[in-house]
């Protein structure tokens, strides 16, 4: 007679084989038939626990009965019968049915998803082994793989508590591990269990990979590299020995494994053409498409037999200019029931394509404007609306730009309104790292990107001819290159004259010396009697000269003394020059001309100048500023 202790023995372990068979229900030869000994069209299976159509033991039972059956099958996928019971209360998805395979052969194409297509659906499963710690990890996991009819990896072996785990990521492989339980007797004459429970992706998938695993995978796929073909064989490459022998998962569904891949790729080998990425289980693209950008040689690409559930996926890396593509065995295959329909699917996202899943395609109908571009015409350097117009800015230019790159500015004031407006701005960035050498120019700056509050912007708006002139002398010295200025007419009336310059020029003092600045400058002038402008709005935009344009810059010559005439003068010449421009309204190289006649005799230049324009004798030009 058995005590209280055998029997709690017995409860603990009782599925040994061998024993005393009479503590064992249903066990005798008449016992009725198991529900895992049933095949196709047998009596109605047993359900247990929670199952749908159960009303037999709680869920709590599954480990309690004596008979010690715990595994979980899928024999209602095996028995083919369909009187079960519907129970709207019974717990879904608690075998390893094909309720879980429904959800993956496309069952529900062309319509909705409850599980969508994220990445946040149960595609993985949780394999448990209840009492697994106190087997050796190798021994159980070969035992698994000789019996498994589908051949499988464990993702991230573990224990917890007295249960030994281990993750797989489709429905197929858990079923087929389900399937095995209670099928291997360990030393004792225990039989191990195996329990599925469907999951979300493990978090740990999430975690970037360690610079040694990174190592290894990259040592992994230098194998896998074809340096004669430029090609790169990643298929099924979480079982690579390598990376399974060091516990190292590379799940391509997921970012940080698809980021570290494409990593690699970029700094090794650039120039790859051909990549085999089949049987990685993808059931979507978004973490493939910066190879558009880093892989931009790519020419062939293998995506077969993998989980792609719709040709949209495929809009993620249309960018690829390939020639080849392989998708059969993905799900978005048997959508599609016309092949005609699906190459164009296809090639409508890959025009240049030739052969898919390995059938040669008619040639395609393209147009080559990226490899043939069409001549476009030269850019002219400026437009003018007119000659006279022409005329009038050129002249105004050559007199602003002689008197700002002068070093003394405040001349500037006769060529501003008296309500005349200025304002600074340069470019705004949050990762400019240039930044400090334009440092003069940003501590001014009412960039409107950076400058939210109505009095600050009101406060960098420079305000008056007088205020104008007086910012203009605190900004750094400068000499602009005359050759490279471009002009552009925005607005012409009778009354109003808008248009744009574009150059560069270069600092003359300070820290910043000899740095070439590019710069573009709005004015907005009125007329100022005779041909003669007057700005009454002025908007400056500094930054950095590119590389071409700093190659490009001062190439021509400098402008001769009579074409700049301030800088080569002495300090009497040049306040004489100043003070004769202003009394007669001529501009400075005329009024130049006109001292340098009368060999600088201030009083008989200003007579000849009062005879000469009472007899119409002097043009117009000489008078436009």
């Amino acid at each position: 007679m058995s005590t209280a202790e055998d029997s709690r023995y017995y409860n603990d372990h009782d599925d040994r084989v061998g024993g005393q068979k009479f503590r064992r229900k249903g066990r005798g030869p008449f016992r009725a038939p198991m529900y895992s000994d049933q095949g196709p069209g047998g009596p109605r299976p047993r359900l247990r626990g929670g199952q749908r159509g159960s009303g037999g033991p709680g869920p709590r039972a599954r480990f309690d009965d004596e008979d010690g059956d715990v595994a979980m099958t899928d024999s209602s996928s095996q028995d083919g019968s369909s009187q079960h019971r519907f129970n709207p209360y019974g717990r879904q998805n608690r075998r390893g049915d094909d309720r879980f395979e429904r959800g993956r052969r496309g069952g529900n194409r062309g319509r909705g998803n409850s599980r969508g297509d994220g990445g946040d659906h149960n595609t993985w499963f949780k394999m448990s082994i209840p009492h697994g710690k106190k087997y050796d990890k190798d021994w159980l996991i070969t035992g698994l793989q000789n019996i498994c009819s589908v051949p499988f990896t464990p993702v991230h072996f573990h224990t917890e508590g007295n249960r030994a785990q281990f993750y797989v990521d489709d429905s197929t492989t858990a079923s087929a591990l389900s399937r095995v339980s209670r099928k291997i007797t360990d030393k004792d004459g225990y039989k191990v269990t195996v329990l599925m429970n469907p999951c979300p992706p493990p978090s740990f998938l999430q975690s970037e990979l360690k610079p040694a695993d990174l190592e290894h995978l990259k040592q992994c796929m230098a194998k896998r590299f074809d340096g004669s073909q430029q090609a790169l064989d990643l298929n099924n490459i979480r079982i690579d020995p390598d990376l399974v022998s060091h516990n190292i998962d590379v799940t391509l569904n997921t970012k940080n494994s698809m980021r570290a891949v494409t990593k690699i790729i970029e700094e090794n080998i650039p120039e790859l053409v051909c990549l085999n990425l089949s049987n990685n289980k993808l059931f979507r693209l978004e973490y493939l498409s910066e190879l558009v950008s880093k892989v931009p040689n790519l020419k062939i690409l293998n995506l077969s037999h993998n989980e792609l559930k719709t040709e949209r996926e495929l809009d993620k890396i249309k960018g690829l200019k390939l020639v080849e593509l392989w998708l059969e065995r993905n799900p978005l295959c048997d959508y599609f029931k016309d092949q005609t329909v699906y190459i164009s699917a296809v090639r409508e996202r890959f025009p240049r394509l030739l052969k898919l899943d390995g059938q040669d395609l008619p040639p395609p109908i393209v147009f080559d404007v990226e490899d043939t571009p069409a001549a476009l015409p030269p850019c002219k350097p400026s437009y003018f609306c007119s000659e006279e117009i022409k005329s009038a800015i050129l002249g105004f230019l050559q007199q602003y730009y002689s008197v700002y790159d002068s070093g003394d500015r405040q001349p500037l004031l006769d060529a501003y309104h008296d309500g005349a407006a200025f304002s600074l701005s340069v470019p705004f960035t949050m990762h400019n790292p240039s930044r400090c050498s334009l440092g003069d120019y940003h501590k001014d700056t009412r960039n409107l990107k950076k400058i939210k509050d109505p009095t600050s912007r009101f406060r960098l708006l420079k305000h008056t001819r007088l205020n104008v002139v007086a910012f203009l002398n605190e900004l750094p010295k400068t000499q602009h290159d005359i050759a490279s200025l471009n002009v552009d007419v925005n607005t012409f009336t009778n009354t109003l004259l808008s248009f744009t310059v574009s150059g560069v020029f270069k600092e003359v003092e300070g820290k910043s010396r000899d740095s070439v600045r590019a710069f573009s400058r709005v004015f907005i002038t009125v007329p100022a009697g005779g041909t003669s402008l007057c700005i009454v709005n002025d908007e400056l935009f500094v930054r950095n000269a590119t590389t071409e344009e700093i190659r490009r810059a001062f190439v021509a010559p400098a402008p001769t003394p009579s074409s700049s005439p301030v800088p080569t003068l002495s300090a009497p010449q040049q306040e004489m020059l100043t003070n004769f421009s202003l009394k007669s309204g001529m501009n400075l190289e005329w009024s130049q001309k006109c001292l340098q006649d009368n060999e600088w005799d201030y009083i008989r230049a200003g007579r000849v100048f009062t005879d000469l324009k009472a007899h119409g004798k002097i043009p117009d030009v000489a008078f436009i500023k």
